[in-house]
C-alpha cells in the first residue's frame, strides 16, 4: 500500500499544476464534457451510413500508457463512443451502455493512424447491438474488436 501512495503522490510543482486547472460545468447534451473532448479531440469522421460508422484516429501522446502504446482504457472508450455513434438518433439522449466485450489483439504506437469502423448487428425494441474494428491505418493489422450493447429511448409511435 505504502507503494502505492508512493507512486501517485504529487511534486509541489504537479500540485500546483492540477490547481490552477479550470474545468467549467458540463451542459449535458449541449456540448461535449472534458472527458469527451480529451479522448474523442482529433477524431476524423470519414463516413456514415444506416447501421454504420467509419472514422479515421491518429494515435496522440495525452492516451497512451508508458510504453508509448495506445492505452487499454482509451481503446475501451473509443469502443464504447463510437459504438455508441452508429445507433444514436439525433434529438434523443445517448444510449446507455449495457455491455461491451473487447478483444485487445495488437498495439497501436503514438502517432499511428487508426481506421476504427462500428456496425450495428441488431436491435430489438430499445436494445441495440454494435461491433467495433479497430485496425492500423498503414499496415491493415487489427489493434482490437469490441462487441457493444446498449439501450435508450425510443421516440413515441404515438
Amino acid at each position: 500500500m505504502n507503494k502505492a501512495q508512493e507512486f501517485l503522490a504529487l511534486t509541489e510543482e504537479e500540485s500546483e499544476s492540477v490547481s490552477r486547472l479550470t474545468v467549467p460545468p458540463h451542459r449535458v447534451g449541449v456540448e461535449p464534457s472534458f472527458y469527451e473532448d480529451f479522448v474523442l479531440r482529433g477524431i476524423r469522421v470519414d463516413r456514415v451510413e444506416p447501421g454504420f460508422v467509419a472514422c479515421t484516429f491518429k494515435v496522440p501522446p495525452r492516451l497512451t500508457d508508458s510504453n508509448g502504446k495506445l492505452a487499454s482504457g482509451a481503446i475501451a472508450n473509443l469502443v464504447d463512443e463510437v459504438g455508441g455513434a452508429v445507433v444514436h438518433v439525433e434529438g434523443l439522449p445517448m444510449n446507455v451502455s449495457v455491455d461491451m466485450s473487447i478483444s485487445f489483439i495488437s498495439t497501436a504506437r503514438v502517432h499511428d493512424e487508426l481506421e476504427i469502423t462500428s456496425r450495428v448487428l441488431g436491435q430489438r425494441g430499445a436494445y441495440s447491438g454494435t461491433i467495433v474494428l479497430m485496425r492500423n491505418k498503414a499496415t491493415g493489422e487489427i489493434i482490437a474488436e469490441g462487441r457493444h450493447s446498449l439501450f435508450g429511448r425510443h421516440p413515441s409511435k404515438i
